[in-house]
Parts: structure tokens; C-alpha cells; sequence
């Protein structure tokens, strides 16, 4: 937003109230069981149809003008350079701070997709898979620091999606585990040529990454067709990642296995002061210094309110 000498704001978004938003579907309701909402949601995120039908049935709709728009693009595309090159994925990227929601978003998006006219083939991939292995992270002295834009491979998150726009058949991507808390050395994801790839991560709109790299930069964000942030307060998202981790001290962190194991005999309080003090010292510095700054670069920002489902939305004038 840009405010004026005179007062007046000006915004390169339409805001749009929830009300509003759910009134604007046009595409066909589908039915999803109770036991697909289950396996959609996120730990203890709520997730109901309501929420399925009021936002993201429109937010498919929507996408799926663009989607139609960008295939007729390419073949225009095609007949003016007498090419007749392969149909490339349409690529959305999903971005937000921890304990937004990203995953949720990521997930009932490729669902509900999948079911639009076609039912095309839509995958997804997060950027955890791109982090560096802790070993790397220890030898530079940032494991403390994971989730910052110095604790990713970059260069290989570019290449994958570099070949995935470059129409390769079968691309490669690093599998990340958070139980282990660091990537699965012998494992792989293959992306197969899907008709809409979905990425998903924290950094995946950010620009402003320092290093020794001088002249014109390539960014993840580059590659994207449309974007998405998933937009909540500050108070909010550190309420939601109290709870979460005092339900994964419950679950998870049983595991012995757990890289966060230590944690499973805390205490309710000593949960608490612990989620607190992980989010004031790693991801709260995150969010403001290189996350929130990219919300605006985004095409759509779903805003949530305390209760975790979308209030409203922000869309990008066109």
C-alpha cells in the first residue's frame, strides 16, 4: 500500500470479506468425505467443509481461469513461433509464515483441483525438501538458524524447478523428514510431467537473499504463475504454534526416534515457555525480517482470523 501527501491509500489489492468471497464461486460443488478432510488437515488446525466450500471451491474456480488462460497462451504461443512444444505444468506457489497453514492450504488446494473438469494431475512439493542436511548447517554454524533463506539449497531448488518448466519428464526433489529433523539422505520425490505443480514454504516469494552473487538473480518466485500467502496476526500465529507444539509433545516427540524427543516430558507450562522462547528467537525474526515483507508480492493473500479459517481475501487488481 501507498499512502499519499493528501491522506488517501492506495492498494494494488481488492479486498473481498469472506461473504463476498463464497458468492463468488461459479464452478460445481464437490463432494469430499469426511475421511479425505481428515487426511487434509493439519495437526490440530481445524478444517471443515464449510471452509472447503466458502474458500477454496471460488479459489479453484479462480485458478482454473488462469490455468485455461495460460494453456491458451501457450498455444498462441506456439503457432507464432511455428513450435509445437509440450504443454508445461502450471506452477503455483503457496507462502506464509510457520504455523500459518501452509500445508493445509497446499493440501485441500491439490484436492480440490484435482477434482475441477479433467480431473488434471496435481502435484505438490514443499521447500523443506531443499534445506541444507543438518551436518551442512552445523558446519556453518546455522543449524539454529533453519528456515532462514541461508539454510536452503537454493541453487537446487532453481534447478528443480528450471526442469520442471523446462518440461522434463521425470524431475527429482529431496525428501525432508520432520521427525528426523533433516533430509532423508537415500529418499527421492518424482514429479512425473503434472498438469499443475503446487510449492509450498515459507521462502518461496522472497527476493532479497544476500550473498557474494553479483549482477541479474534468478528467484524461486520467477518460475511461478500465480502465488498465494496465507496471512494471519502475529498473536495469532504465536498462539497457533504454542499448540502445536504442546500437541506434537504429546505425539511426535514421543517417538524416540524424534529429533525433538527431549521435549516429550515437559510440562503443560514448561511446553509453553519453550514454544515461546523457539518462536521469539528463531521464527518470529524470520517472519518480520524475510517472510511478512513478501506478502505483497504475492497474486492472493488469504487472511485468517483467531479461529484459524479464512476471513477474507486480498487479490491482486487486474
Amino acid at each position: 500500500m501507498v499512502k499519499t501527501d493528501n491522506g488517501i491509500t492506495y492498494s494494488p489489492f481488492r479486498h473481498i470479506t469472506r461473504e463476498e468471497w463464497k458468492d463468488l464461486n461459479g464452478h460445481p460443488s464437490y463432494l469430499i468425505a469426511d475421511a479425505d478432510i481428515h487426511k487434509l488437515n493439519a495437526l490440530n488446525e481445524p478444517l471443515t467443509m464449510q471452509e472447503i466450500e466458502d474458500v477454496y471451491f471460488p479459489l479453484s474456480h479462480l485458478l482454473q481461469i488462469h490455468i485455461d488462460s495460460y494453456r491458451q497462451l501457450h498455444q498462441k504461443a506456439n503457432s507464432f513461433f511455428n513450435n509445437y512444444s509440450k504443454r508445461l505444468p502450471f506452477i503455483i506457489g503457496i507462502a506464509g509464515s510457520v504455523a500459518a497453514g501452509k500445508s493445509t492450504t497446499a493440501r485441500v488446494l491439490q484436492k480440490v483441483l484435482s477434482l475441477s473438469p479433467g480431473n488434471p494431475k496435481v502435484d505438490l512439493i514443499t521447500t523443506d525438501g531443499f534445506l541444507h542436511p543438518n551436518h551442512y548447517l552445523e558446519s556453518k554454524g546455522i543449524l539454529n538458524r533453519k528456515g532462514f533463506p541461508e539454510s536452503y539449497d537454493t541453487r537446487r531448488l532453481l534447478g528443480f524447478l528450471s526442469d520442471i518448466k523446462s518440461g522434463k519428464e521425470l524431475v527429482s526433489a529431496p525428501v525432508y523428514s520432520h521427525l528426523a529433523y533433516d533430509i532423508l539422505p537415500n529418499e527421492l520425490q518424482w514429479i512425473a510431467q503434472p498438469d499443475v505443480l503446487i510449492v509450498e514454504g515459507i521462502n518461496v516469494l522472497q527476493v532479497n537473499v544476500k550473498g557474494k552473487h553479483r549482477g541479474p538473480r534468478v528467484f524461486v518466485s520467477d518460475f511461478f504463475d500465480y502465488s498465494i500467502y496465507v496471512d494471519a496476526s502475529p498473536e495469532d500465529l504465536l498462539e497457533w504454534y504454542i499448540q502445536r507444539f504442546k500437541w506434537l509433545r504429546k505425539t511426535a516427540f514421543q517417538n524416540p526416534g524424534s529429533y525433538f524427543h527431549r521435549y516429550a516430558n515437559l510440562s503443560e507450562e514448561e511446553s509453553i515457555k519453550m514454544a515461546t522462547q523457539i518462536w521469539n528467537e528463531i521464527n518470529k525474526p524470520n517472519l518480520l525480517k524475510n517472510i511478512l515483507p513478501t506478502r505483497l508480492r504475492a497474486d492472493l493473500i488469504l487472511e485468517k482470523g483467531n479461529h484459524h479459517f479464512v476471513k477474507s481475501v486480498k487479490i491482486r487488481k487486474v
